[in-house]
């Protein structure tokens, strides 16, 4: 595991949007990871767009996520998606079956829109794990998900740039000129 989180990146997207979906269950957590990844994404990415949507426990997060993406309440489907849940294990395996059953769910719904979904639904073993992770700031996973959210649109921006350039060179050398 990480001890620190990464390094702080600023966007190079002028605009775009990010959904935020977050699990209403162990809200002292939950609460704190928002708002965290809300500070990070006003400062560090002020011209994207955020959509929060509340969801009962981590076991509704994925559903909500691909719902995000397939029929945006706005319309506009977002360019990333940040996904929190705190999961505390108990005394059965119920935790990691929810945990692995989330996980598996929000790498299949990125890889089949090609949309990054950032997962931050924590599964940890006490409180004690989630106030390190979820409160203070060393290891806050809430400005860890909105690094990496501003990161993947930084590089889907470098990708669409490059793209661009590249149609435009070809389009150039096939007639002669630039239009």
């Amino acid at each position: 595991m990480s001890t620190e989180l990464p390094q702080k990146v600023h966007s190079h997207v002028l605009s775009g949007r990010v959904t935020v979906v977050a699990a209403r269950y162990n809200e002292k957590y939950t609460d704190a990871l928002l708002q965290n990844c809300l500070d990070e994404l006003a400062e560090a990415a002020p011209g994207v767009e955020v959509e929060v949507v509340r969801v009962p426990g981590a076991f509704e997060v994925p559903m909500m996520v691909r719902r995000s993406i397939v029929q945006p309440v706005s319309g506009e489907t977002p360019s990333a998606v940040i996904a929190f849940g705190v999961i505390l294990r108990g005394s059965t395996a119920h935790a990691d079956l929810i945990g692995t059953a989330i996980t598996n769910q929000l790498m299949s719904i990125a890889c089949e829109s090609l949309i990054p979904v950032v997962h931050e639904v924590l599964l940890l073993n006490n409180e004690e794990q989630a106030f390190a992770r979820c409160i203070a700031s060393s290891l806050n996973r809430g400005r860890e998900a909105a690094r990496a959210a501003i990161a993947m649109l930084n590089l889907l921006q470098e990708q669409y740039d490059e793209a661009k350039f590249v149609a435009r060179r070809n389009s150039v050398s096939r007639t002669g000129s630039l239009i």
